[in-house]
């Protein structure tokens, strides 16, 4: 049997001067590890060029943080109980910080490559433990509006990591998005130990389930490494796809059979017996498996289609964390006077109607048209993470708060990983079916066709140069038409989403999630 914990008095929530250190250290750390999982996404042609390698070989530096921190989140339940969660997260950043600090200085692809796969292996118990420790330590009426700082984060880092990516690449050496990690390593690791070391939660011995960590690790590293170079291999027209999702889902489904019979399982799937947890986490993963899509989507057609540059790109999407920005703290600190279900409806409809504006657009847009419903949808993304989380963690119990946040997060990144893999293999595909059809109507039986060839080759165009240019201008519309058609399948999805909000049972001033 599971050893239990002695059972020992909360300490008192913090006060003053040490509650603002602890939210602010706990932001930032969240803010760091969930920015580097982005910020190297456009720095990989300009760090595969000083490394001497190719951009595809480059990838790779993607690829191994983010299979090796998709593995090592769900451990966090488990890490917490046996060494404490103030421990295990001021360690996590510390060594987060070092692989940072020694990534910056690799000479080498191999190098580079290793140490990113430690940083995201280090950097699984980062965020689902800031979150843990803020509503472990906040007074019970604060928890909402700490909650609304943390979720703040979460949502703005996808979006500063490629702008910051950029700026740094264009203007200074690469190793500088390794380097930016070390004031903020060092202040969140320290003002959390701090002020923490002496309110650690109690710990339990709990033995290691060999079995159930290596298919963990077996299971989802295969299937995090499918998504992430699947759309290289040409998905499953590749064996070597088709073998990692084989593995991926035997050893998931052994996994999940081993873990309901297991005494001690190193992730808890008993959780999923909550109501409001269990769809909690389906509105959290698929919310945010779309919205990310979107986030993907939008970026590569203004940069493929409409001729922006990275910069411009980033610019057009950053207005999305402005009203996040603002409404996230209001809508924290008075998240147990508002009804969850009709706030996580709301942001679901608003996040439906901006993807039909989006399915609505044309080749002659300006900037502006892009960033007004950018700007609008931030009031969405503000409605929809917080009661999400405060609906599925509303339910669970302090001694269980690690591993519920562990796996959530989980489950909310590989959502994520997911989002990206399938809009933009969807994306490309629906593009190549519209290019098709389109290119049906230019023949030389087409009088409307003959007529286009004819002006521009009255414009000084050789037949060939026409050609080119009838191949471009059906080539920027069928992109046009799949971004359309892909934001309405999205608007689709999040509508879908509001009938599942309403299965959840929230108790009576549901708030941020405390310590019942």
């Amino acid at each position: 049997m599971q050893a239990k914990p002695h059972v020992v008095p909360p300490p008192e929530p913090l006060r003053g001067g040490a509650l603002i250190l602890l939210t602010i250290a706990a932001a930032l750390s969240t803010f760091m590890e969930i920015l580097d999982i982005t910020i190297a996404n456009v720095s990989i042609p300009t760090i595969a060029g000083a490394l001497g390698v190719s951009t595809s070989q480059g990838t790779w530096i993607i690829s191994a943080y983010s299979v090796a921190a998709a593995i090592a989140v769900p451990l966090t339940g488990w890490l917490a109980r046996r060494i404490g969660e103030v421990k295990l997260f001021t360690t996590s950043v510390l060594l987060f910080t070092l692989m940072s600090t020694l990534a910056a200085f690799s000479v080498n692809l191999q190098m580079l490559v290793v140490l990113r796969l430690l940083q995201g292996l280090v950097s699984g118990p980062m965020v689902p433990l800031s979150q843990t420790l803020l509503v472990r330590n906040f007074p019970p009426e604060k928890r909402g509006a700490a909650m609304g700082l943390w979720a703040m984060t979460v949502i703005l880092a996808p979006i500063a990591g490629p702008l910051l990516g950029g700026y740094i690449s264009d203007n200074y050496h690469w190793s500088w998005i390794f380097l930016i990690n070390i004031p903020i390593g060092l202040f969140g690791a320290l003002t959390v130990w701090s002020l923490m070391r002496t309110r650690e939660a109690p710990t339990v011995k709990t033995p290691l389930d060999i079995v159930g960590l290596v298919l963990l690790v077996t299971g989802v590293g295969s299937l995090q490494l499918m998504l992430e170079i699947g759309k290289d291999y040409d998905w499953f027209a590749s064996p070597f796809i088709t073998t990692l999702a084989v593995i991926a889902v035997v050893a998931i489904t052994f996994f999940i059979a081993w873990v309901l019979t297991s005494r001690n399982p190193i992730v808890e799937l008993q959780l999923f017996r909550d109501k409001n947890y269990r769809y909690g986490v389906i509105l959290l993963s698929v919310g945010f498996m779309t919205y990310f899509g979107t986030v993907v989507i939008v970026p590569l057609w203004l940069q493929a289609v409409m001729g922006y540059t990275s910069a411009q790109a980033g610019a057009a999407m950053a207005p999305i964390g402005i009203f996040t920005l603002i409404l996230s703290p209001i809508i924290g600190r008075n998240i147990q006077r508002l009804n969850l279900r009709l706030l996580a409806t709301f942001a679901f409809i608003v996040m439906g109607a901006i993807s039909l504006w989006n399915s609505h657009m044309t080749l002659d847009v300006g900037f502006w048209d892009i960033v007004s419903p950018r700007l609008i949808q931030g009031i969405g993304m503000a409605c929809f993470f917080l009661p999400i989380q405060s609906l599925m963690l509303s339910n669970i119990t302090p001694d269980h708060m690690a591993a519920a946040s562990g796996l959530s997060n989980f489950l909310r990144t590989l959502g994520a990983a997911i989002g990206t893999a399938v809009s933009v293999t969807s994306w490309e595909h629906l593009s190549s079916l519209h290019h098709a059809r389109l290119m049906e109507n230019v023949s030389v039986y087409s009088p409307a066709s003959n007529e286009i060839f004819a002006g521009l080759q009255a414009g000084g165009l050789s037949i060939e140069q026409a050609y080119g240019v009838v191949e471009r201008m059906v080539t920027a519309q069928s992109f046009m038409l799949a971004t359309n058609e892909f934001f309405m399948y999205c608007a689709l999805a999040f509508f879908s989403l509001t009938g599942l909000v309403w299965l959840t049972r929230p108790k009576r001033l549901a708030g941020a999630p405390m310590a019942h």
